[in-house]
């Protein structure tokens, strides 16, 4: 007997769980029976809704301040009801958006390090339900385009560079479970209590297709398959059953591929990663994620794996693309919130390969921070792809804009940014944002002073083999520094040598952001080359 095996570069993707120290511990995670994820990550921060005796706060930890953390960490507490969902902006690191029960959209900007106290000074403030927000969703190639989906079955589209609502979506008769837009943004697939799949376009609010999903009474959630033009839903069936559908997005009379997956109760989330073509389903309530790679012919949807752990989660962030570790070959990672326990647990999902060159077989053009058209544009119904970007150069890659701004211009919009006291420089080959960064050691004072140390004596070898100056780089931008005498280093103040230490920080973020740069100048020569 012969059988026919498949074959996939991601049929042996595993999860690896982080260790204890790269966890953030002591959060106090919200207890909401809401069906969200309650998590939101980017390549500078995690957003946790946290739990709060009155009124709605969520909590922001830069990504790289792991460990246990202190009872009285700052947190946003501007919401006078509890937070239902968060959001970062997808092209300003800087830039979430939260809803509540308080009938707000709010937005907020987090400085870069954190926050040092309890902010509640948002930048905008958006009132338009009439009862509490449920979820939210950013367009994911316009600028400054957000969308709310509150429990009194309205959806709002608004420009949040002006604080207008560009429209309202009042198709629905029941409460809105879900929303998700296609890869150019032009359609809108949502999900909703009556038990019908519709999809929209956002601009108008016109139905463009609708059929009947699942049967069951809990929640449904749907997800855009890119621009392949399909749907995949999960669900339940009559029986309770939990299931998963693919869906033809013209035709929705019947499921193109249903198929039942267990009989837990827990609400199944899908998370869609384009570029692999893979869904990750992690259900609520339990600690499983399974993973299934998508194709464009029957049966449409191939199993692959399955993490399993024995602490159930309570919702999953997921990392964009660029802040991946693309040298690992991660090509996911999530932040699982444990149920039990007050810990965010980073999961990163793995392609196992021998080498250790970058892969571009598994890891595409994504999409990028620059966003292709403004609000304007897109509400004039100009659609346009997503801006993509390299992971081989683009790798760990943060939006860097400043939220320093004169009353009455945009907060928002980068083309006001040039009349500011600090420019963000938004086309990639002028230049890089000199503010200075403030610092702050999270090690001893001992373990400092020794990485001092070893970086002076390092950079005393270098200096020998150039002359014993600091050379002078970028016409003259970075100046010198004075040689520290090695030889009577013992008798250098502690407050020199730490001095010294993030001045040799401050001359590397230089170092790095100038190759950056100029990486992105030769990528975007290249494609100018190309499209001529």
């Amino acid at each position: 007997m012969a059988f026919n095996l498949r074959s996939s570069k991601f049929r042996h993707v595993y999860g690896v769980p982080a260790k204890k120290n790269q966890c953030y511990e002591c959060i106090n995670i919200t207890k909401n029976a809401h069906d969200s994820n309650f998590c939101t990550v980017n390549p500078k921060f995690v957003a946790v809704v946290t739990e709060c005796a009155g009124g709605g706060s969520f909590l922001v930890l830069p990504i790289e301040k792991t460990g246990r953390q202190e009872i009285n960490v700052p947190k946003v507490t501007g919401h006078k009801g509890v937070v239902l969902d968060v959001k970062w902006n997808p092209f300003n690191d800087n830039i979430i958006a939260s809803c509540s029960e308080d009938c707000t959209v709010k937005l907020w900007f987090i400085p870069d390090g954190g926050l040092r106290s309890n902010l509640n000074d948002w930048i905008m403030d958006l009132h338009g339900h009439e009862r509490r927000v449920a979820s939210l969703e950013w367009h994911p190639t316009a600028e400054n385009i957000l969308l709310s989906a509150g429990f009194d079955y309205k959806i709002i589209v608004w420009n949040v560079g002006k604080g207008e609502v560009v429209n309202e979506i009042e198709c629905h008769t029941d409460t809105i479970y879900s929303m998700s837009f296609n890869r150019t943004g032009s359609l809108l697939a949502t999900t909703c209590k009556d038990k019908k799949i519709r999809i929209i376009e956002p601009r108008t609010g016109e139905v463009c297709k609708e059929g009947l999903g699942h049967q069951g009474s809990k929640s449904t959630k749907v997800v855009f398959m890119g621009d392949h033009g399909k749907l995949l839903t999960t669900g339940f069936s009559r029986m309770s059953e939990r299931q998963l559908a693919i869906w033809d997005q013209n035709d929705l009379s019947k499921p193109l591929k249903l198929d039942i997956i267990d009989s837990s109760s827990g609400i199944l989330i899908p998370h869609y990663d384009y570029d692999t073509n893979i869904v990750y389903i992690a259900g609520k309530g339990d600690g499983n994620i399974r993973y299934y790679e998508l194709v464009n012919s029957a049966p449409y949807i191939h199993y692959l794996s399955e993490y399993k752990s024995s602490a159930p989660q309570r919702g999953l962030g997921t990392m964009p693309k660029r802040g991946l570790d693309v040298m690992r070959c991660e090509v996911t990672r999530f932040y699982k919130l444990h149920i039990v326990k007050g810990i965010v647990e980073p999961i990163a999902m793995v392609v196992p390969r021998k080498s250790e060159q970058f892969q571009s077989d598994i890891f595409p053009d994504t999409a990028g921070t620059l966003p292709a058209i403004s609000a304007d544009e897109w509400a004039q119904g100009i659609d346009k792809a997503p801006n993509l970007m390299s992971l081989k150069v683009g790798g760990q890659k943060k939006t860097h804009k400043p939220q320093v701004y004169r009353p009455g211009e945009n907060p928002l919009d980068s083309r006001n940014l040039s009349n500011m006291k600090f420019k963000f420089v938004q086309e990639e080959t002028k230049g890089a944002d000199y503010r200075q960064v403030q610092h702050k050691s999270e090690k001893s004072s001992a373990s400092s002073t020794n990485v001092v140390r070893k970086n002076l004596e390092n950079r005393k070898r270098m200096e020998e083999s150039r002359g014993g100056e600091t050379e002078d780089i970028s016409d003259g931008r970075l100046p010198k520094r004075k040689t520290v005498d090695m030889d009577n280093i013992a008798d250098i103040p502690e407050s020199e040598l730490r001095k010294a230490y993030f001045e040799q920080l401050e001359e590397i973020r230089f170092l790095m952001d100038q190759v950056s740069l100029k990486d992105r100048r030769i990528q975007q020569l290249e494609d100018e080359l190309k499209t001529r």
